[in-house]
């Protein structure tokens, strides 16, 4: 008898070794801005935050091999779609990361759904993705309008900033952040006096910027990112818009931006995001990381390259924890499930509506003078925690969510 049992228990002990040794293949699809206007704040940056998350999480997961393949949606939400499409039906894809304009990433949720995968958003902005137009599988991971306009927005008006003229990308990212911006706004005391939308990817703001300086509103709101803020800002300097008095309110800025700008024009810039490469000794470890990867001296990371490198580290640990990256519902399921916790991020919440909660911060951006070494770019005005950060989920209108 005692015999027999210790080969019953030998044969379970080399099943569950052989079970969990099973090999699990997954690949990850950074569908990025590699060519155009959030190439600096996304794109390659982006891609090498996903290769450093499948790195680290293989060193510990060696059954686990990751791949990451990467495209460029080029803003265009069908050709977003059709790279989705060949993705997830020939190539093998499993999830998707990054995807910057809130046009794209409502076309990619849409496909990634009726293809049961998983969609990993770090560069939209739209709070769409988690409010009526939430997914079951889609995990929105880094910002979205809604906190930019609740940290930025009421910030501006505590402190004097009680009338506001928008200037505004027009398409669904610039949209849902004026509109949120507006609300805040004005349940803050506020006004809006006005607003004008420019294109995507304009290079003229003239006609926009005379608008706004002649509103008077004593803050120009940017509802737009990367190269459209940049252009819009340094443009506002050759009108003296500072200079005259007004203020700009970067609704949605990135370190590569600031940069880019140089202290000299974006100083007393104030605005919200959820990382900063020079936030603590683990941010600044990662960025030396990510910066040998890049291998371009002088290049910043984002947070939304620091948001794939969470965000696909995260989904990495709730595959592992299903077995399989088949099932996208399962997975995402996982993922709320699991505690989320990385070194750069911190601790996160993935919550039934896809959106991660994690604290946020107010930066202003320095003088030159007050600059110590490269890279030494912001103030941390306030620190927002996560519970305040982000939209209530009984205020998102999520079909997900009961009750």
């Amino acid at each position: 008898m005692k015999k027999t049992i210790g080969l019953a228990t030998l044969a379970a002990l080399l099943l569950g070794g052989t079970a969990y040794a099973q090999q699990i293949n997954v690949k990850v699809g950074v569908l990025t801005d590699m060519s155009s206007l959030y190439a600096d704040d996304t794109g390659i940056g982006s891609v090498i935050g996903a290769k450093l998350a499948a790195e680290d999480f293989m060193k510990t997961n060696p059954n686990v091999k990751v791949e990451v393949v990467s495209a460029d949606h080029q803003n265009k939400a069908d050709v977003g779609s059709n790279i989705a499409n060949q993705w997830y039906d020939r190539d093998g894809v499993d999830m998707i990361a990054d995807v910057p304009n809130s046009g794209v990433a409502l076309a990619i949720a849409e496909v990634t759904k009726n293809k049961n995968k998983v969609f990993v958003g770090s560069g939209p902005a739209s709070s769409d993705l988690t409010g009526p137009k939430c997914s079951p599988n889609t995990i929105h991971w880094t910002y979205d309008t809604w906190m930019l306009a609740n940290g930025t927005g009421k910030a501006m008006v505590k402190t004097g900033g009680d009338t506001w003229f928008f200037l505004t990308s027009d398409y669904a990212f610039g949209h849902a952040l004026e509109r949120d911006t507006a609300a805040v706004v004005e349940a803050s005391g506020g006004k809006v006096l006005g607003k004008v939308r420019h294109p995507i990817n304009t290079n003229d703001f003239s006609s926009f910027l005379l608008q706004a300086q002649a509103s008077k509103a004593k803050v120009i709101g940017l509802a737009n990112a990367g190269g459209d803020t940049i252009n819009a800002i340094k443009q506002g300097a050759e009108f003296g818009i500072v200079a005259g008095g007004q203020k700009f309110a970067g609704l949605l800025i990135f370190a590569p931006d600031v940069a880019a700008l140089g202290l000299k024009t974006a100083q007393g810039l104030t605005f919200t995001e959820t990382w900063y490469w020079d936030l603590n000794e683990d941010t600044r470890a990662w960025t030396k990381r990510w910066d040998k990867e890049r291998n371009s001296p002088g290049k910043l990371p984002s947070m939304n390259m620091a948001g794939v490198y969470s965000g696909t580290l995260h989904y990495l640990k709730a595959v592992a924890a299903v077995g399989s990256a088949k099932d996208g519902k399962a997975v995402a399921d996982k993922m709320k499930q699991l505690p989320a916790e990385d070194t750069i991020y911190g601790k996160s919440v993935v919550r039934e509506d896809g959106r991660v909660l994690h604290p946020a911060y107010l930066f202003e951006v320095k003088k030159p003078e007050e600059s110590k070494y490269a890279g030494d770019l912001y103030h941390l005005r306030a620190t927002i925690p996560m519970e305040e950060a982000f939209r209530p989920l009984k205020d998102g209108n999520c079909p997900l969510v009961k009750g």
